[in-house]
């Protein structure tokens, strides 16, 4: 006789992986799929050189929310990481996010007062209502900025340039009148200790999970073993693209092991100019101090390229046109009594990792799995 489950849980990535745990922990019977042969969903991480290697880019969890922040610590040790980024542009370094580090070295400024006055000069370039990303961009930051350390980079990442992008994809700027190059102002950030795949392994403790398994060709045998379904996955592909498919942004790495202890000093550099066709180089050790073989080093350029079915989806196109397309699919899916849609592919959003975890165990409290 079969198997059966209270829950399916398509998907081992964080919602997954929390929703499975919360049911778990309430007693429930749970199955976890995922078609990766690998649990932990885009935050996983392989070792190379005693090296932490974030395979599908860079993640740093940060959060303002303590109960997300103490759920994660069950399951590992964070350490006190704090993403504190480079701009290379053509050569030049710049301390990101926006500080007063980064206006002294565009302008050689030395006080807030020096630096806002030349901020609001260039900022009265655009008069009227922003009408794309770039007109937007100049209006919080002034064309200077705009130049040298945004369009480059967004127009590698979009593939389009600055004036055919919508203004809303950039709604602020963060720009911080203090020498504070801590890329995120939330009080609780780290990383785990010995890597994001070991952090999901202890979520899934106990639980039944099969890897290489995908649930869109196997949907009926699978349905048969359960009373719900967890769907993490694209939206528009669990209704066969009835309406046509969902637009996305993806990426191509190169990781590369060097002979040598430090390449670039510190965890990422965005280049930001239009000529290097990568738009970041990650240099892993630096996300735990400098673990690993002291004589050895793992980097990773990330090339941004069009989606295409079959690719790996990052970014989700939210502009009008895919929006209207999603809502389509989120009215069939709000009709969906068995399944619950959770994280960035079945919600077409861009979620930050502390957000999906925050969204699984209010899904979780909502199903009455929460203990």
């Amino acid at each position: 006789m079969s198997q059966h489950y209270d829950y399916l849980i398509v998907g081992a990535g964080p919602f997954g992986a929390t929703f499975a745990h919360k049911a778990h922990s309430a007693g429930k019977k749970v199955l976890v799929i995922d078609k990766r042969d690998h649990v932990a969903g885009n935050m996983y991480t392989a070792e190379t050189e005693g090296i932490q290697v974030h395979v599908y880019g860079a993640h740093i969890f940060h959060t303002p929310d303590r109960e997300v922040w103490d759920y994660v610590r069950q399951f590992a040790e964070f350490n006190h990481f704090r993403l504190s980024p480079l701009a290379n542009y053509r050569g030049k370094l710049y301390n990101l996010p926006f500080n007063m580090n980064t206006f002294y070295q565009m302008w050689g400024v030395k006080t807030p007062a020096e630096a806002f006055a030349r901020l609001e000069e260039q900022r009265k370039e655009i008069t009227g209502e922003p009408r794309n990303l770039e007109e937007q961009a100049i209006r919080l930051v002034g064309r200077d900025i705009y130049e040298t350390l945004i369009k480059g980079y967004t127009e590698k990442q979009w593939g389009r340039s600055c004036t055919e992008l919508p203004a809303f994809i950039i709604r602020r700027l963060p720009v911080r009148p203090t020498f504070d190059n801590n890329y995120f102002n939330h009080p609780f950030q780290g990383i785990p200790v010995g890597g994001y795949t070991k952090l999901a392994e202890n979520m899934l403790d106990g639980i039944e999970v099969r890897l290489r398994t995908d649930y869109l060709e196997d949907r009926a045998a699978l349905d048969a073993l359960v009373d719900k379904i967890v769907y993490t996955g694209p939206i528009d592909a669990f209704f066969d693209y009835r309406f046509g498919a969902l637009e996305y942004r993806s990426l191509r790495f190169e990781t590369e092991t060097l002979d040598m202890d430090n390449y670039q000093g510190v965890a990422t550099v965005n280049y930001t100019d239009a000529e290097t066709p990568y738009t970041r180089i990650i240099e892993h050790k630096h996300f735990e101090f400098g673990a690993g073989n002291p004589e050895k080093t793992v980097i990773t350029r990330e090339y941004p390229r069009e989606w295409k079915a079959g690719d790996e989806a990052y970014y989700p196109v939210n502009d009008e046109k895919n929006q209207a397309l999603y809502e389509q699919y989120k009215t069939l899916a709000d009709k969906e009594e068995r399944v619950i849609f959770g994280g960035r592919l079945a919600e077409y959003r861009y979620y930050d990792m502390d957000q999906v975890i925050r969204a699984a165990l209010d899904a979780a409290e909502r199903e009455k799995v929460s203990s």
